[in-house]
């Protein structure tokens, strides 16, 4: 009997075929250029089957690297009280996600970021496009010209902590309240943000 050709239909192979596609298209395309239809292309499936099994294309990227939260929830809540105090509110949310039971999952993902090119492509795009630039959005901090900076330079901050908190582990800072960690840290992040720059 002839094997049939054409796109793979549903199957519990599927939800797997789809999810390499779209890692490989985030990483080399990037999430702006990358598109549901070529993602299903890759993975030779309807496009209507990616958006049965994961919905958008944002709940796509999100399944692609495991994130444990959604961003799109906490953002709001670090820019509700505009920019006075922004770098305070991004630590205490920052650390209130790390302290809870989903943080584990972040730190897996932060080590295999350290150890897979594909995987820290992923976790860059992610920063670019889902966390940094959202946020100085909201922050109405968008339009100026060294917004790239000031978001790369928050993310040194913020990754930095996330690495001698909760992976290395290094005391005092390790067991450190998270309070004290907010009041140290987040003056840092609110330069970074609305601070004078040098150059």
């Amino acid at each position: 009997m002839a094997r049939r050709t054409g796109r793979r239909p549903g199957n519990p192979d599927t939800r797997e075929a789809i999810l390499g596609a779209a890692r490989d298209a985030f990483a080399e395309r990037g999430y702006d250029s990358a598109s549901i239809r070529n993602i299903a292309a890759r993975a030779e499936v309807d496009p209507a089957l990616v958006h049965h099994y994961f919905g958008t294309k944002e709940q796509l990227f999100f399944a692609t690297i495991q994130l444990p939260v959604n961003p799109g929830e906490l953002l709001p809540r670090i820019a509700a009280g505009g920019r006075a105090e922004a770098g305070e509110r991004l630590v205490r949310t920052f650390l209130q996600v790390w302290d809870s039971p989903v943080g584990s999952a972040g730190a897996a993902l932060l080590r295999s970021a350290m150890s897979s090119e594909l995987r820290a492509r992923l976790l860059r795009e992610f920063l670019t496009t889902q966390v940094l630039r959202r946020l100085l959005r909201m922050l109405d901090l968008d339009g100026t010209p060294d917004a790239p900076m000031r978001a790369a330079l928050a993310a040194t901050q913020m990754s930095g902590l996330a690495m001698m908190r909760y992976i290395i582990k290094l005391e005092p800072l390790a067991s450190a309240p998270p309070e004290t960690v907010v009041a140290a840290v987040g003056p840092t992040i609110q330069r970074y943000l609305t601070g004078d720059l040098p150059g």
